[in-house]
């Protein structure tokens, strides 16, 4: 791997079931994730809006695809953008932006709302297998 190598896109469909569920999980009443018309009495839109850790999710399932398992993200920081809304489809993708002699790949990180632009940007740090020459 190098400096500036991209590592695979993961696309995901946002499903406002499963925020049904994360809102029982996380105990969060905000009914942007659950009332359509309460967005839309915010001016949110007509959607319901996903759970900020649902979108963090997406981008780890991504690095742990890439890196050979969930316990190699080692480190990530995240700044949320924008929303993203039940139905969105959402390209999780990121390129490698140092490689260190003891394993760690840092990458830039990020999840695209498709026809809307960048929800979610960061930085990752990623414990990867060395690859037999």
């Amino acid at each position: 791997m190098i400096v500036g190598e991209a590592l695979p896109d993961r696309v995901f469909r946002v499903d406002a079931e499963k925020m049904k569920i994360m809102a029982a999980l996380l105990r969060d009443p905000n009914m942007i994730h659950l009332d359509a018309g309460e967005t839309a009495r915010l001016g949110l839109g007509d959607r319901v809006v996903n759970q900020g850790p649902i979108n963090l999710g997406y981008v780890h399932t991504m690095l742990a695809a890439w890196a050979g398992g969930e316990d190699r993200v080692l480190a990530t920081a995240f700044r949320f953008r924008a929303t993203v809304l039940a139905g969105d489809r959402v390209v999780a993708g990121g390129r490698v932006t140092a490689v260190h002699d003891d394993g760690r790949v840092e990458c830039e990180v990020w999840l695209d709302v498709e026809g809307r632009g960048r929800a979610v940007s960061g930085t990752a740090v990623v414990g990867v297998r060395r690859r037999s020459a």
